[in-house]
């Protein structure tokens, strides 16, 4: 009984001295400070630039009992203050171990803020940036050698570039081990990033957790030489809200061992170079990735029935070592390449399936010096135009080398070595970015190098073949996207360029070129901040930038003119046009039907024409995520274009109506706006 009423005591002893802790001021540092390794503290905020908290190891501790998911506070915290060193720190017990905002120059080294927010029995979707370290608008700032574990999210970078992250173990969270969000140009080298996972023994899917998490427009960085193994995915590049994150590069990393896909990406132009993505459901699944290059990776033994074998979607529950699927995947480039004893396809190249390849093909491909051995199809293409394949090497693949499931068209195959061969060498691709309508336009090859003959094969995007080195005197007949592509060939190995072409019309503009003054917008929750654009256009001069801050969250209404006193006759005309670009930071985007368009004659006499589909969320070409969409809206409606409202002749004004499903701001650019 004794013995029993002590060890109460001491409980309840150690719940009060924790209770002690929680509730400790918090220390405000104006200046160098060393904290002592003996006493136990409680929160910091950082209150002064250029200082240097050295803790040698002295602990910062929120709660210390309890589940961790209901932990509070911040353990140290900065907003607005620069060129600060942490070093030493041990911070546990708190919703965010670390929370720096708005600041740059900071080195944080041999830090500890593993055990804080963690919620590995979390389902699907978001649960907030908490748990080791949230950065936020910071830059150049450096993460050496800390140590995070047992979290929600170990790093989270917000709005920050040009950070470097180095030596650092991030590993065994419940969400993410990095998340980037709208940071670019940052450099993570020789991190341990592994087990981001979240997963309950039996589970097929590991929810939404991922090693390293990339999106909104995370752009330009450097992942090298990382351990991303083990995680729910290893790298996952996500796009819900159409804000695409290109131009990054991966090298040298093992994502080797995941759940789902070893990498994961939504978006175009990134490299991976010298990775190993071996022993996942998937070793590369890359949907609505064009232009994409990926050069001596290792993508083997994904899918096989004694490891990770989740969401088949090749024939026979087959899988692969790379896959492009469910996405355009044009202007792509693989090359050496080892794809060896994967339950499926060693590469994968699949169009738009419902459709039979008449919304998307995969396009403009080159497949060359790659090992493709031991799997059911060494290259399985289907709804696929426009595929070079050179000096491949095939060997024991069960059911093909390389398998047409239908609709593949202009496949060129050498089957020649390529010992002591060097693909062609484009430097450059010249020629505009758009153009107009009947106008003729060139487009030509620049900085050229190569060791042997070649033969070059255009593809304009409208039918047109070319097998000149140029392209002069082209006219395209109708508004709107082109893929131009261009292969160089030498008869062995083969290089690919392109450029992606908007073609406008020759009408007058409405509103958007030079009319800031004459727009406005329906919606009292929100407010619009208009201006001429003459950076990012795509007609005339400018475009019309519509900066919405606050959103109110409900439909926007954009109104033009003003005055309602437009006086534009609809005598021959059949359709409103006009070219949209957005920027929706919300996940995911966009509801209801977007966008909306009303023909005023008056207040109360209009006609309205609404889209059948959501024709943002689902543009009619995924370029139009980060380019323009351009709409032809018809005043009599369509199949795909609903119209209601009694017959008008004249336009005194109008609006397009946009509806997203949060209120994060919204950027809007219009150009091109007519009555045709």
């Amino acid at each position: 009984m004794l013995r029993w009423l002590l060890v109460v005591l001491n409980l309840a002893s150690a719940a009060g001295a924790a209770r002690a802790e929680t509730n400790q001021p918090a220390l405000e540092i104006t200046a160098d400070t060393t904290l002592d390794p003996g006493k136990t503290y409680g929160a910091i905020v950082i209150k002064a630039s250029n200082v240097t908290i050295d803790g040698q190891g002295a602990w910062l501790i929120g709660a210390t009992e309890g589940d961790p998911k209901t932990y509070k506070g911040v353990g140290i915290s900065a907003a607005g203050v620069s060129d600060v060193i942490l070093k030493g720190l041990r911070v546990k017990g708190w919703e965010t171990g670390l929370l720096v905002k708005e600041a740059s120059g900071w080195r944080i080294e041999n830090c500890d803020f593993s055990d804080n927010f963690h919620d590995p029995k979390f389902g699907w979707g978001e649960n907030g940036r908490r748990g080791g370290i949230v950065l936020e608008k910071v830059s150049n700032f450096r993460l050496l050698k800390n140590q995070v574990h047992r979290v929600w999210d170990a790093c989270v970078l917000v709005d920050s570039d040009d950070n470097v992250l180095e030596e650092n173990d991030f590993s065994h969270t419940s969400n993410t081990c990095l998340k980037l969000w709208h940071s670019s140009r940052n450099a993570i080298t020789k991190n341990n990033l592994s087990y981001g996972l979240r997963k309950d023994p039996g589970e097929v899917h590991a929810r939404d957790s991922t090693s390293v998490l990339i999106e909104s427009g995370s752009n330009g960085n450097r992942f090298i030489e990382n351990d991303c193994t083990h995680g729910g995915d290893g790298i996952f590049i996500r796009v819900l809200n159409q804000w695409v994150s290109t131009g990054n590069v991966f090298e040298k990393n093992d994502c080797s061992y995941a759940n789902n896909n070893c990498f994961e990406a939504w978006s175009p132009r990134n490299t991976y170079i010298g990775n190993k993505a071996n022993h996942g459901s998937y070793g590369f699944w890359l949907g609505a990735s064009d232009k994409t290059v990926l050069i001596d990776n290792e993508a083997s033994y994904n899918g096989l029935a004694d490891g990770f074998h989740n969401s088949p979607h090749l024939p026979n529950a087959g899988h692969a070592g790379i896959v492009f699927m469910f996405g355009p995947s044009s202007h792509t480039y693989l090359s050496g390449n080892e794809c060896v004893g994967n339950n499926g396809a060693g590469i994968a190249l699949i169009g738009h399936q419902e459709s039979q390849g008449e919304k998307f093909k995969a396009f403009h491909w080159i497949i060359q010096e790659n090992t493709l051995e031991d799997n059911r199809w060494g290259i399985y293409a289907q709804h696929a135009d426009w595929i070079d394949l050179g000096a491949n090497t095939y060997r024991d693949n069960s059911i093909a080398a390389f398998h047409n499931a239908g609709n593949v068209t202009n496949v060129f195959e050498n089957f020649r070595s390529s010992a002591n061969v060097r693909p062609p060498r484009i430097l450059k691709l010249a020629g505009p970015e758009s153009a107009r309508v009947g106008k003729p336009v060139a487009f030509w090859l620049t900085a050229f190098d190569s060791e042997r003959e070649v033969k070059y094969r255009w593809d304009l995007g409208d039918g047109t073949i070319v097998t000149d080195q140029s392209v002069s005197g082209h006219v395209f007949k109708r508004p709107g996207f082109y893929r131009v592509g261009v292969t160089v060939s030498n008869g062995i190995l083969s290089s690919l360029t392109w450029k992606d072409l908007y073609v406008v019309g020759d009408s007058t503009e409405l509103g958007t070129e030079g009319n800031v003054a004459d727009w406005g917008w329906v919606d009292p929750m929100s407010k619009v901040k208009f201006s001429d654009d003459r950076e990012t256009k795509i007609a005339g001069k400018s475009s019309l930038f519509a900066d919405v801050s606050p959103y109110g969250g409900f439909r926007l209404n954009l109104l033009y003119p003003l005055s309602k006193r437009a006086g534009w006759s609809l005598a021959d005309k059949t359709r409103l046009v006009f070219w949209f670009k957005a920027i929706n930071e919300n996940l995911p985007a966009w509801q209801d039907a977007n966008p909306i368009i009303t023909l005023h004659e008056s207040d109360d006499k209009f006609v309205r024409l609404t889209p059948k589909t959501d024709l943002l969320s689902s543009p009619p070409y995924l370029e139009a995520r980060e380019g323009w969409s351009y709409f032809e809206v018809p005043l009599a409606g369509n199949a795909e274009w609903k119209r209601e409202g009694g017959e008008i002749t004249t336009v005194n004004f109008l609006t397009i109506g946009f509806d997203s499903w949060g209120q994060p701001p919204l950027k809007i650019w219009l150009d091109g706006l007519a009555l045709e």
